[in-house]
This record gives structure tokens, sequence and C-alpha cells, in this order.
């Protein structure tokens, strides 16, 4: 037996323009999302859409608009909450502005970042919302920013590229959270992320392709130096990339004679698996480890005790992003913007004096 034709596959624009009683050149405008109309002709005209279950006709709306409607989205890692949470925002920011998002995953390698920005390319993406997995390779994005097409950088910013970024403020956070464990006595704090370099040894901040470690490193480092802790780049390890690496790294830190006594994690990822190493070697958060990280991921409020996070705006970063993205693709020709937002720390209970002796 056949399947009946969705009847709203023949409503046409004409169709909503009779229905919402304007031209059918007004509604034309209003469903392709270009030229000027009141916001109430724009009311009425995308009501008049839904009721009749309109579907727009994707081919011709591009020959006449000379766009897809189409925002591409390329992001490190989908898997981590923190990227899904902000491609939410930005999914929903197109969509209430009549655009669709195609996703692609890096998995922070930039040969796929290079393949998925081409495949995205091919699609007559709109505008590209990027964020790059390396610093020092960047070709591909320069000659997609300078074809006049929208580029913004998500959570991730490039020297290079003068194009709209959004980013929280990675320094001024992880500074204070290093000033908060060094207040309640800490000395022996490390800083650990999933960013790698050969051999994974800290040198300097040069090494590394990710502008927010190297901003979360900066300030670590700043608070450490300020606090007169000897040699603070010695407690900055690198290369958490996977579960394994983490649980490996974090059982040999916790096994040292002059183990830390205060963490600040990258990420709940990371965090993650200090818990359950600290938790397996018999030790306590916070009496033998204060523990912090950034995102606050939903399993830091249900353990014992919920972990102190540096909370970041994550949904907003993906909203403000494709904002701007969208600003450009309807044709506002603004100065770049680069748009740091604020992260909070929320105290737990998971940061508490070192232990005895621990000098």
């Amino acid at each position: 037996m056949n399947k009946p034709m969705d009847k709203s596959l023949f409503v046409t624009v004409a169709d909503v323009a009779c229905a919402a009683k304007v031209s059918k050149a007004t509604a034309a405008r209003v469903l392709g999302g270009y030229g000027v109309v009141s916001d109430k002709v724009r009311r009425e005209v995308l009501h008049a859409a839904k009721l009749l279950r309109y579907q727009p006709n994707e081919i011709a709306r591009s020959m006449t608009t000379g766009r897809s409607g189409i925002i591409g989205v390329v992001v490190a890692d989908i898997e981590n909450p923190c990227f899904s949470l902000a491609v939410r925002g930005i999914a929903d920011a197109a969509r209430d502005a009549g655009f669709n998002v195609m996703i692609a995953n890096s998995s922070e390698s930039i040969e796929a970042e290079r393949t998925a920005v081409r495949v995205l390319i091919g699609k007559r993406i709109d505008g590209l919302i990027i964020t790059p997995s390396r610093s020092d390779d960047t070709a591909h994005l320069k000659e997609f920013h300078e074809s006049g097409r929208p580029l913004a950088l998500l959570d991730r910013a490039l020297t290079d590229i003068d194009t709209d970024t959004v980013t929280g403020n990675d320094r001024v956070a992880a500074k204070r959270v290093a000033e908060v464990l060094i207040a309640a006595g800490h000395r022996r704090l490390v800083y650990m992320t999933t960013a790698g370099v050969r051999g994974h040894k800290f040198h300097n901040v040069a090494q590394l392709q990710i502008s927010s470690v190297r901003e979360q490193i900066l300030g670590f480092l700043r608070a450490c130096r300020m606090a007169e802790i000897p040699d603070p780049e010695s407690g900055v390890h690198l290369g958490a990339s996977s579960p394994e690496a983490t649980v490996a790294m974090a059982r040999a830190l916790l096994s040292r004679n002059d183990r830390p006594t205060g963490v600040i994690a990258s990420d709940s990822q990371i965090a993650l698996e200090i818990f359950r190493v600290v938790r397996e070697s018999g030790m306590k958060i916070p009496s033998d480890l204060s523990l912090v990280t950034f995102r606050n991921a939903d399993w830091t409020t249900v353990t014992e005790p919920p972990i102190t996070v540096i909370d970041q705006p994550l949904y907003e970063l993906g909203w403000r992003v494709s904002e701007m993205v969208v600003r450009r693709v309807l044709g506002y020709n603004l100065p770049a913007e680069r748009l740091q937002l604020k992260t909070a720390m929320i105290h737990r209970g998971s940061i508490g004096p070192p232990p005895p002796n621990h000098f």
C-alpha cells in the first residue's frame, strides 16, 4: 500500500502570502530571510507558514537569495559535553534566524579539520563556525575567510586571522582557582590537560597550539609565581587525552612522595578519572587532595563531596558565535569582534587545606 503524499510539500509561497494577506514578494522576503519587513508582517507570515506546514524549496531559495540557509560547524570533540552544549546554542540561535546547521567533528585532528571544511564548502554553506584544532596550521581557514564568507571561532582564538571570536576568560579563571587553592595553604599544585606535545614535557606555552589551554596555563603560572611557588612549570602536566592516559598520569602523581595536594583539571572528563583514582587509592577529597575542574558537568554535583568547578557559559558561547555569523550572512558589515564571556567559580566541597606534613 502506497504511503499518502504529504500535502505540505505542495504549499507554495503564494499560498502563504494569501493566508497572511500580504504580497507574494513580501512573503518570499520573510520566508527567504532577506530584505526588510516589519516585525508584525514577519510574525503574520511565519504564523501562516506554520499553519499551512509550509516547507521551503531550498534549491529555489538558494537561486533567489544566493544563500543555502546552512551554517557549517566544526568542533574538536562532539562527545565532549562542553562542545555538545555549545553546539546546541549554535543550533538554537541559527534556527531562530531561519538557518540550519551542518556539524562535523575534527577529533582534534588538523587533517580531519581540513577535510571537514572542504566538505562543508562543497555543501555551499553560508558561513563557518569552527573550534580550530591548531593555531599554527590555518591556511584553510584563511582561504575560507578571504573568500568573503563569514568565519567565526568558538572557544579558541587565532592571532593571524582577524575574524569574529567568542571565548571564555580562561586566563582569569585559572588564575583565580589557583589563588583559591594557594589561599587554602596549597603549594604543590598541578594543572592537568588533554593538550599534548611530543614527550608530554611542558617547557613554555609556545609549545601549545590550543589557545584556551595556553590561557589557562598562563593564569595558573601567574598565580603560582605571585605566591613564590618554585618551578611552577613542573606542575603543568600534558597529554591526558584519554581515560587510560589520565588514569596512568593520576596514579603516577598520587604515588609520589611529593605528591600534589591540589589539582586543577582543564575539563570534567579529566577530573572524573582523577576522582576515580583517588577513590580506588583509599584517599579522600578534600582531606588528601583538593580537586577543581573547568566545565560544570552533571556528575560534579552528585559525588561525595561535590566538586568545585569553573562554570563556563557554554550554551551562551554557542549562541553568541552563531549570532555573529548570521549577522554577517545577512549583510551586516561590522569590524571583527573578539568577545570574551565571564566564567564563574562554583564553590562546593572539594577544596580544603592540604594534609599535615605535606611540605
